[in-house]
């Protein structure tokens, strides 16, 4: 095994490496190449704050002792008319949801809808599970995560019951029965639900576009959107199923091993190719890139649940139509948000490296916090010394600044951005610090 560093490990020791000492503005006298006892200096007023163009912001320096405490940047202003719309949205939410469970219990019954209820949590687990993986980098808020999760679940269940009514019954009065029930499935069912699905998403990015960093996020709550949408997709036809056969039979058992085992990230294929846009889109400045992004991810979301619905109509056989073509999708899914998080990792080297000059990090510390191995390396090392919660803050600070410093590059709403980039420059100091504090 060979440290963050390169060299042979006898046993990992960062700090025998010299991450956190030996970088440009720091002191060379600290023990084991930590920096010197000597408090943080005070910020004062920097003078690359000044508009440039996004690809020549520089990262802050790190400032020369000239108070002896440091004094943390004044916590940025959020934007307070998106807060109170996220609320409101909540307040929605919270009635949807109330709403819908009221709805599906009427038609399933108590019994049926608890028991469907459990039977659609193993789908919805395996996804959570998936999200978890996928979100691991750089974790998205809590909020943010049960924002999509609750739209998905109950706010895409009224759009799609507001929208698709009316084209219901306006396909059964223009066609025959056969083809108005193919126009539904293929056509209407497609169309309607990607678009409720991919509104959430598209909210979100609106709203808190500062914790859509890119293509990885915007998969990410849309797969959270999807799984909520599955989840009560699921308990409907599994009630359905119940309720017309009176008993726990084998019926309900196949749709269970259709729905719930073999084909639990169906949704979320569908959703993340629109996730996918969103979050691209994300990271170009203004709104026009992120609506024009809504309008072309919709294409292959739609494109994808047509042809789950109609696939095995047209295949003719569902296993046939299954391995062919949904197996293959989902193999190239799975490739895809594989390269996705690469690109994280490599984007996180690359952002954190433009603070190595600054004095803020060492090629060491970039080293450990973008590859992980440097990371698992770090937090065993922390963990044997009882700074495992200090040295999980760094890691999470200083990935959340290599993101901001991303949205700074790119000219992504610089002000508050920046605003930011100090406020994180400050805990990831704070957080180093306590780390420092286990070897003194």
């Amino acid at each position: 095994m060979t440290t963050p560093g390169g060299r042979p490990d006898r046993t990992y020791d960062p700090y025998d490496q010299q991450p956190f000492g030996t970088g440009p503005g720091a002191s060379s006298g600290a023990p084991g190449g930590a920096p010197s006892e000597r408090q943080d200096p005070a910020w004062t007023a920097p003078a690359w704050r000044s508009p440039t163009r996004p690809q020549s912001s520089p990262a802050p320096r790190r400032p020369e002792a000239v108070a002896p405490l440091w004094q943390a940047p004044a916590k940025p202003r959020r934007g307070v008319a998106g807060t109170v719309v996220l609320v409101l949205l909540f307040v929605f939410l919270a009635g949807a949801a109330v709403g819908v469970s009221m709805l599906l219990v009427s038609r399933l019954g108590a019994t049926a809808f608890v028991i469907c209820w459990v039977l659609a949590l193993v789908p919805l687990s395996i996804v959570l599970l998936a999200v978890r993986w996928l979100d691991r980098w750089e974790p998205e808020p809590f909020v943010t995560k049960a924002f999509a999760f609750l739209w998905g679940a109950a706010g895409s269940i009224v759009v799609t019951i507001t929208l698709g009514e009316p084209v219901r019954r306006y396909l059964s009065a223009a066609t025959d029965p056969t083809t108005s029930e193919v126009l539904g499935t293929v056509l209407q069912a497609p169309v309607v639900e990607e678009f409720a699905k991919g509104l959430g998403v598209l909210l979100l990015v609106l709203l808190r576009r500062r914790y859509v960093d890119g293509p990885v996020d915007g998969v990410v709550y849309a797969m959270l959107v999807a799984a909520g949408f599955a989840f009560t997709e699921n308990i409907l036809y599994f009630g359905s199923t119940l309720a017309q056969a009176g008993v726990i039979d084998g019926s309900l058992a196949a749709i269970f091993i259709g729905r719930g085992l073999l084909s639990p990230f169906a949704h979320t294929m569908f959703t993340a190719c629109l996730g996918f846009a969103l979050g691209w889109a994300s990271r170009r400045r203004g709104v026009l890139p992120v609506l024009l992004a809504f309008v072309l991810g919709l294409i292959p979301a739609v494109a994808l649940h047509a042809l789950w619905n109609g696939g095995a109509t047209l295949a003719g056989s569902f296993i046939g139509f299954y391995v062919m073509i949904e197996v293959p999708l989902f193999v190239l899914g799975i490739v895809g948000v594989v390269l996705l998080g690469r690109g994280e990792v490599r984007l996180t080297r690359a952002r954190l490296a433009d603070y190595v000059a600054a004095g803020w990090f060492t090629p060491a510390e970039v080293q450990m916090l973008a590859t992980p191995a440097g990371r698992r390396q770090a937090m065993a090392w922390a963990g044997a010394r009882g700074a495992r919660a200090p040295m999980k803050r760094f890691v999470r600070d200083a990935t959340a600044l290599a993101f901001t410093r991303q949205r700074i590059v790119a000219g992504v709403d610089r002000g508050g951005q920046q605003d930011e980039e100090l406020r994180l420059l400050h805990a990831v100091t704070a957080a180093r610090g306590e780390v420092l504090a286990t070897v003194r």
